[in-house]
């Protein structure tokens, strides 16, 4: 399908500025590859699509400037904003109790059960929870087409699923600035992800959920500065008087989740202030954040991914510094996930897993945070409780409290600890399960009685990066310890590779594309240079 673009500032003939559908089409698209979607779609990347690249050009010049020695830091430029009285405009109703929030893919029974569970509000994520094969994405816009006229059912052969009469308030969360949709070329190049994700939900969405109140609201992933939030706040400024509503309607939540963005919290509230409701702690992605934006450093090195607490170190910092920003510009501060999900046919260890998540809750509900995250439906109750105890408001903005000065070098205060062979395998085993699960198509997979997604593959291969690059030294089996070198890494490697294949035998190794998965995982944790995102170079095999 070919549609010609809208014209913006000069005229451009008509021939020569296509938006044209690339990826496969199923029963459906066209509901919402309509041909007015797809010129909206096309004058969104054309508009913003030159700074979007721009402002990707700066991460990277940034992260030069990290490699040889500058270290994240709050902007010199920008102190005025900080060091001023301002407050981001009040929150609709919809948004005010936000103490339990689930997320998980935009697929269609999941998003059922997730806005039937009990949260106050689900998060559909169209990036690290979903595999971004374009049948995922495009059918998760038919969704949220039929969510927003109270359509959203399915039936199966054995079931019937219906939304209840009380459901979460629903926000979207598009994919990152970094990544690209192939499926959808504007002027023969693909489109910005982020833009073809917001604008085809806000296109046809957008009214419908103004009028009830219930949105449009959206979650920001991987924002590295306030310019890039600045970009998304030109981008809401554009398509509300394009569709004629008023200027302030969308809100959004941006996730705090690289270390960069740590730094620019007061500046990131500050340019979205229209449209901003709060701020999120997205831990997972910030540990992997910490590990790349530092990854030259050998100071900065971790221990086991399971010793890197909230409770202590760079990430107790950033979340204290979160709340008591939020907080001062009356924003949400909102809690991040527990990945631990039920354990079946384990009673104990199903005690030990609602305990880590009734622990971490009550954690964040007295660290002052307005909300929390949660990965299953059977954990809204666990949160729910303890905020329920903590919180008897709808959120804690205007309780007063001590918050001690946290200062930019506990903002990077590694956590000290042990790198065991236990924790190099697990990596290893971890990210190829993940990022094979995610080739077939699947984004958020139970792994170990945790809920992984892109981040923590993210962790687990960069973990191994950084400690093959600054020869970290390991606990092995037996009490010695032993230097992570590239012949000890491959060793290990190959015999949970072996250990994958002997357990799933031959023909499901080979159908659930562990070979590839393995040989991605393996040049993104080996590389000489840590590749930014382990999710770019898989994407071109998302679809082979």
């Amino acid at each position: 399908m070919n549609i010609a673009a809208v014209n913006t500032d000069q005229p451009i003939p008509r021939h020569r500025v296509l938006a044209k559908i690339v990826g496969k089409t199923a029963n459906r698209y066209a509901d919402v590859l309509t041909p007015d979607a797809m010129l909206f779609l096309a004058d969104l990347e054309r508009r913003f699509g030159p700074q979007r690249r721009i402002l990707l050009e700066n991460r990277r010049l940034q992260q030069e400037r990290f490699d040889d020695g500058e270290m994240p830091t709050q902007p010199v430029e920008t102190a005025h904003i900080r060091n001023s009285m301002w407050e981001v405009d009040p929150c609709p109703p919809a948004l005010k109790d936000r103490r339990v929030e689930i997320t998980g893919p935009v697929d269609r029974k999941m998003m059922i059960n997730a806005l039937n569970c009990g949260a106050k509000m689900f998060m559909a994520d169209f990036e690290d929870a979903s595999s971004p094969t374009f049948s995922n994405m495009i059918e998760g816009q038919i969704n949220m087409f039929d969510y927003a006229r109270g359509d959203l059912s399915l039936k199966t052969d054995k079931k019937s699923y219906e939304l209840g009469e009380e459901t979460a308030t629903m926000l979207v969360r598009p994919r990152g600035w970094h990544l690209e949709e192939t499926g959808i070329t504007v002027d023969g190049k693909p489109m910005s992800a982020s833009l073809v994700d917001f604008g085809l939900h806000f296109f046809h969405n957008a009214k419908l959920l103004a009028s009830s109140g219930e949105g449009p609201f959206y979650y920001l992933p991987k924002i590295e500065s306030y310019q890039e939030a600045r970009l998304w706040n030109d981008v809401f400024n554009f398509v509300q008087a394009v569709r004629d509503i008023p200027n302030g309607t969308i809100k959004v939540t941006v996730l705090i989740e690289t270390l960069p963005a740590a730094f620019q919290m007061d500046e990131i509230l500050y340019v979205l202030r229209r449209h901003i409701t709060g701020l999120n702690c997205g831990r997972w992605d910030y540990i992997f954040s910490y590990i790349k934006t530092l990854r030259n450093h050998k100071q900065f090195v971790l221990p086991d991914r399971a010793q890197v607490g909230m409770d202590r170190n760079f990430l107790s910092a950033y979340a204290s510094r979160l709340v008591e920003t939020c907080h001062r510009r009356r924003a949400h501060a909102m809690g991040g996930m527990a990945a631990q999900i039920p354990v079946k046919n384990d009673a104990a260890a199903n005690i030990a897993a609602f305990t880590k998540v009734r622990t971490d809750k009550e954690r964040e509900a007295k660290l002052g945070h307005d909300g929390t995250w949660v990965a299953h439906p059977d954990l809204v109750p666990v949160a729910m409780d303890v905020f329920d105890a903590h919180m008897p408001t709808k959120h804690q903005i205007h309780k007063k409290r001590q918050f001690p000065n946290i200062s930019d070098e506990a903002m990077l205060s590694p956590h000290s600890g042990s790198i065991t062979e236990g924790g190099v395998r697990t990596n290893i085993e971890v990210g190829i399960r993940y990022i094979a699960a995610w080739l077939c198509g699947r984004g958020a997979v139970p792994i170990h009685n945790l809920m992984e997604d892109a981040a923590t593959a993210e962790i687990s291969r960069s973990q191994i990066w950084q400690w093959l690059a600054h020869s970290a030294n390991v606990e092995m089996e037996g009490g010695f310890k032993e230097t992570l070198t590239k012949r000890l890494y491959e060793r290990i490697y190959n015999e949970e590779l072996t250990k994958l294949a002997s357990e799933l035998g031959p023909e499901k190794f080979a159908e659930g594309r562990f070979p590839e998965a393995a040989d991605i995982f393996t040049q993104t944790a080996t590389a000489q240079v840590l590749p930014e995102f382990l999710t770019i170079p898989a994407y071109s095999l998302l679809e082979a």
